[in-house]
């Protein structure tokens, strides 16, 4: 009997992109075909985003999109969108089954009890009564020398602009013994980059026994033979104490590139948005890492337009970040969510004004990384290749996750080589030259 068809559209996050891939394990070990989404299928399976209303937008035109390709397949709403709204999706009338963020690894018996009965159902949960992390299988990697391990969902902090917790639930952790497990096996296959990710990775193992934390997890992963390197996701600045720092330059395979997720440079913005730091915390961790790190690479987040931010307020922000001089900053105008606080706030900023705001920042964002660039040109870093492309020329990653390109050898995918890195203004990537020995 020929296998049945199923096909996957992600919306949002690495995390969701990590659950995507899980639930497509789940379907091939029980025997279906995995298929592109464009292709026609007897399932599709949309992992919803809610980050902001055009993810909402996005979700319910995907999920109307699916069934116009196969009228009779069946069609599941799964993540962070059907969890929040499921009133809304269910009012999508091409969906057939409803999952939200919990429940996904019964996903494979749902769709087969609809096959037979024909009956629509939804499987939302209170993720507030979810408090053990949900271990799925191993997911499929679509790279072939960075793996995305999750090692924790959910977040308890629940900034003002923020749907998330209201649609991941608290924060659970998943155990050492599994995050080592999962590596082990992928360095065995020839991974030798991993990346940490989550919801709120910084909360990893409050949830566990108290002698555990990030740094554990990182100190048994790096222990891990084959493990070359070890990135970490978006990061809670108020975790990078100078003694946290300090001990993490130490861990063998620590990637110096961090996301810190600023959101704002104004102290006053900063606590309207829930932020339990001030900008001068903020500056100090940046000094802690800048110290035990060479040639740290630093990213962040900024929201601008958030309710209530005047001129001032945002001219405050733009000289924090001339200040902290980062490698690239990312730019949201921010989203009005129903169901956070910063909903009901009053003063809400013009469409106009967030506009113009962010071309503002992402000007400064371009300069930032030139100068990042500029920095790094005639270092020799090694350089993990990931990719051959069709131009001839093959791409690769430095510790510090400057993008580097050179001429394309297939022995050295995979490979992590010596490199002089070459810099020309203008560019956002580096020319590299092989070091011969």
């Amino acid at each position: 009997m020929e296998k049945k068809k199923v096909a996957f559209y992600n919306l949002g996050c690495k995390v969701n992109d990590f659950d995507t891939e899980s639930m497509c394990a789940l379907f091939q070990k029980a025997g279906y075909q995995n298929v592109d989404f464009n292709d026609a299928a007897d399932i599709y399976v949309i992992n919803t985003c809610t980050v902001t209303h055009l993810g909402d937008r996005k979700s319910r035109q995907i999920l109307r999109r699916a069934k116009r390709k196969n009228p009779n397949a069946v069609i599941v709403a799964t993540g962070c969108y059907a969890q929040v709204a499921p009133d809304e999706v269910a009012a999508v009338d091409e969906v057939d089954i409803i999952l939200g963020t919990t429940h996904r690894g019964k996903i494979v018996d749902e769709v087969e009890k609809f096959l037979n009965d024909h009956h629509r159902e939804s499987y939302v949960e209170n993720v507030w009564d979810n408090r053990t992390f949900e271990d799925m299988p191993i997911a499929e990697q679509r790279h072939h020398t960075r793996a995305f391990i999750k090692v924790q969902d959910g977040c308890n902090q629940f900034c003002s602009y923020c749907i998330i917790p209201y649609a991941r639930g608290p924060v659970r952790s998943r155990s050492i013994q599994s995050v080592c497990e999962e590596v082990t096996k992928l360095a065995e296959d020839g991974y030798r980059e991993f990346v940490f990710s989550g919801i709120h990775i910084a909360s990893y193992g409050k949830d566990l026994h108290k002698e555990i934390n990030l740094l554990t997890l990182l100190e048994a992963v790096s222990k891990i033979n084959g493990v070359e390197r070890i990135r970490l996701g978006s990061i809670e600045p108020l975790l990078m104490t100078e003694a946290f720092v300090k001990k993490m330059a130490t861990i063998p395979g620590i990637c110096p590139q961090f996301h810190l997720s600023l959101q704002s440079g104004c102290d006053a913005t900063l606590k309207r948005m829930n932020r339990k730091y001030t900008i001068q915390q903020f500056q100090e961790i940046v000094g802690y890492i800048r110290r035990y790190f060479t040639f740290p690479a630093l990213t962040t987040d900024i929201i601008v337009g958030f309710p209530g931010e005047t001129d001032e307020e945002f001219c405050q922000t733009k000289e924090t970040l001339e200040k902290i001089n980062f490698y690239k900053i990312h730019v949201f105008k921010y989203s009005r969510r129903k169901g956070t606080p910063a909903y009901d706030f009053p003063n809400q900023v013009d469409a106009e004004v967030q506009h113009q705001r962010s071309q503002e920042l992402i000007a400064l964002s371009k300069t930032q990384e030139e100068n990042f660039l500029l920095e790094n040109d005639g270092r020799v870093q090694p350089v993990l290749f990931e990719q051959i492309h069709d131009n001839g020329q093959m791409t690769g990653h430095t510790p510090n996750y400057i993008p580097v390109e050179m001429p394309a050898e297939l022995k050295s995918l995979g490979k992590i080589k010596e490199i002089v890195l070459h810099y020309t203004k203008g560019s956002d990537l580096m020319r590299g030259t092989e070091i011969k020995k």
